[in-house]
């Protein structure tokens, strides 16, 4: 570690209200302040660019001793507060925010109430997110699923005759790219019907969809003509 500087040498670069801190556990081993940059960094497992962002975003603040930027207790207890909430994934804005918030707190109990709420929030959105990822993946796994099985699936031996009279006219409304609804009007049966008779007509080609099915009864030769 650099050489200590003596508090007593301090120049204070602090011009704002200090909020008040929660008391959350400090690293181990912290040394006396006041701290260099470089024990500072050190002692949190940063790097001095990051302390130099955190500063210009009004996260943390310090003073200077001679050329030397430095750390006292108040920085370092800050900076733990700041650097547990980075590391649980909070946002850079919700900090500055929840630290405006401990600045007019008037006591350290109000204050971890504050930290306490920003906590809550933030492990709310993440879950939330966490929630999203799940479904995607989810998602993904159907397409993927879904493609192999089109990779995977023959076309079935049918003949033309064996499709009824009404499942060949589905086929063909399929063909021309009508949903189910507009096929049971077509059809003039009810929806539910319409969507049976189609999933009928799907399976018939051993297709797992409808664009599967069109395949199938294509290479079957159901469309020539």
């Amino acid at each position: 570690m650099e050489k200590a500087v003596r508090l007593s040498e301090h120049k204070s670069a602090k011009d704002e209200p200090a909020p008040v801190m929660p008391r959350i556990p400090l690293p181990a081993r912290t040394p006396p302040a006041p701290l260099t940059i470089s024990d500072m960094a050190e002692l949190f497992g940063v790097t001095h660019r990051t302390l130099h962002f955190y500063e210009e975003k009004g996260l943390i603040s310090s003073s200077r001793a001679g050329a030397m930027r430095v750390y006292d207790d108040d920085d370092i207890a800050r900076m733990a507060v700041v650097n547990a909430c980075r590391e649980g994934g909070m946002p850079v804005a919700a900090i500055q925010d929840m630290l405006a918030a401990m600045v007019n707190a008037a006591s350290p109990e109000a204050s971890e109430a504050i930290f306490r709420a920003a906590i809550v929030s933030c492990k709310r959105e993440l879950t939330a997110g966490i929630s999203t990822i799940r479904r995607q993946l989810q998602q993904l796994e159907t397409l993927l699923s879904g493609i192999e099985a089109e990779d995977e699936t023959e076309p079935a031996e049918i003949e033309i005759d064996a499709l009824s009279p009404v499942q060949m006219q589905c086929l063909q409304l399929m063909k021309e790219g009508l949903d189910t609804l507009r096929i049971a009007m077509r059809l003039d049966i009810a929806p539910e019907t319409a969507a049976s008779l189609e999933r009928e007509v799907i399976a018939l080609f051993n297709a797992t969809n409808r664009s599967q099915a069109l395949a199938h009864a294509d290479i079957a030769g159901f469309f020539e003509g």
